[in-house]
């Protein structure tokens, strides 16, 4: 698979579905503790990595919200930003969609503005320095009630010009969309694009809310619509994008099998999915690593893969020009490195 590896590390692409608090690597948390003065239950970086041996999703956030303890000051969030987008970069990558969690640090008592600006100033220098494009979404924690999530809209109305979309993560099993309907209005009055986390511990049902009830541009995770025929074909007829994560699925027991992750068969169906890391310093590779190991798991083949790339260009929220550009430099790509 050594051809397969090559043609996927240089393949144009983006990420569209990445949480920048699950970017942390051991390292950097270690560096920011001592920076901060801030204690961690970890005496080493091996001890950190030796407790990612998590099998389900509130295990992982346990570790998560532990994790993001360092991250206290503007400096903070541009480091963390930053070191994310040079790896991405390396990895082929021409424009990312990132999500980041402001109620885990304004809970915290970190402002709004320390968390924004930070990560703002990165995501603005990797679009300079190494050609990365971006967009910033704002998660709603969905454990937390709906008006802590008004709260959270409100401390972002000035820099609402600079956020692209909304979406909402954490624990998904019994915090179903609907749960945040207003808000997602609210949002959505105020020019703000529209994503939720669905189907990924969640049944069926919660995709069909995401769409319906808060109106959303985009899935994030989806395996379970394959779950429900009727909503496989609506996804398939409306192109909506899934925005999958294999290494997330496979870390957390979504799947128990690479070789049984969704992907292959949803490609199948005529939706539009597509590859991404999720939380790469957790569950142990970063975009091209997901690209691998779905391709080797899954026998994907070329055309597999550029669709991937094509896909993750036409779900992102460029303008139709950008995306134009970049589906047709896989296109070129595609035909420089025909096996």
């Amino acid at each position: 698979m050594a051809d397969i590896a090559d043609f996927i590390a240089g393949l144009p692409k983006a990420e569209l579905h990445l949480h920048l608090e699950g970017s942390l690597e051991p390292e950097l948390m270690f560096a920011l503790a001592k920076r901060n003065g801030v204690a961690i239950p970890f005496a080493s970086v091996e001890e950190v990595r030796a407790a990612y041996s998590f099998s389900r999703l509130q295990d992982f956030l346990d570790i998560y919200y532990q994790g993001a303890q360092v991250l206290l000051h503007e400096q903070d969030f541009f480091d963390l930003t930053w070191a994310y987008l040079t790896r991405v970069a390396a990895d082929g990558a021409r424009h990312v969609e990132v999500f980041f969690d402001p109620q885990t640090h304004t809970d915290r008592g970190v402002p709004f503005a320390t968390v924004a600006d930070g990560m703002l100033a990165a995501l603005a220098r990797a679009e300079a320095e190494l050609g990365v494009t971006s967009k910033l979404i704002m998660c709603f924690l969905r454990h937390l009630d709906e008006e802590a999530a008004f709260a959270t809209l409100k401390d972002a109305e000035s820099y609402l010009d600079r956020i692209a979309a909304v979406g909402l993560d954490s624990s998904e099993l019994g915090h179903p969309p609907a749960k945040f309907a207003r808000v997602y209005k609210a949002a959505r009055e105020r020019g703000l694009l529209l994503v939720a986390h669905a189907g990924e511990e969640g049944p069926a049902p919660y995709v069909w809310e995401a769409l319906d009830v808060l109106g959303v541009d985009r899935i994030d995770h989806g395996n379970r619509a394959l779950d429900d025929d009727a909503l496989v074909a609506r996804l398939a007829a409306e192109q909506m994008t899934l925005t999958v994560c294999p290494l997330s699925n496979l870390k957390l027991c979504v799947v128990h099998d690479m070789k049984d992750h969704p992907l292959k068969r949803m490609l199948d169906l005529g939706l539009r999915a597509t590859v991404n890391s999720d939380d790469p310093a957790y569950f142990g590779g970063y975009l091209n690593a997901n690209y691998l190991a779905a391709a080797q798991a899954l026998s994907l083949s070329r055309a597999d893969l550029s669709t991937l790339a094509k896909n993750s260009f036409a779900g992102s929220f460029l303008d139709a020009d950008a995306k134009a550009r970049h589906m047709a430099a896989v296109d070129a790509y595609v035909v420089a490195h025909a096996a």
